[in-house]
């Protein structure tokens, strides 16, 4: 639950300040521990009813996320004009998480895994590709044929 007021209130804050259409929100981390509970009665005569620690595997009641010290909860790219705002709505989710958080503004371009000035050239060289919310990797190896045709649409062929 914390995880689900923590995407609303950075996704409430964006939308308002920067426009639905600017930014990108990706929850990193995802609830598939299911936490149990073994209910006991509590009025009277119940011990006649209850058998104790005897088959006490519980219902489940919740799912939680298992985290481990400084993995990353929730990332948001956009455009450097929004970078403030993004900043502010991180900062206003981080008070829905227990413990404490910290903000980092990473060097890499978007959620891709290389830094901006590298990705700009890669891209400029043709080595990357648009593939929906992120781009693949053209390796200069390969088959002669593959190699021909990227170069052709690099060329506008």
């Amino acid at each position: 639950e914390a995880l689900e007021a923590g995407r609303i209130c950075c996704n409430k804050y964006l939308v308002k300040n920067c426009g639905k259409d600017q930014f990108h929100i990706r929850v990193r981390v995802h609830p598939f521990h299911v936490l149990r509970i073994n209910k006991m009665l509590s009025c009277a005569g119940a011990d006649r009813l209850q058998t104790g620690m005897r088959g006490a595997f519980g219902k489940a009641h919740g799912t939680v996320a298992r985290v481990r010290i400084g993995q990353i909860l929730l990332s948001v790219r956009s455009h450097d004009k929004h970078k403030a705002e993004v900043i502010e709505s991180l900062r206003r989710s981080k008070f829905k998480f227990p413990g404490r958080q910290k903000i980092y503004v990473s060097k890499k371009w978007g959620f891709t895994k290389w830094e901006r000035d590298e990705y700009e050239q890669m891209r400029a060289d043709g080595r990357l590709q648009c593939d929906g919310v992120n781009v693949k990797y053209l390796p200069e190896h390969g088959p002669l044929s593959a190699w021909c045709k990227v170069q052709a649409d690099l060329a506008g062929v």
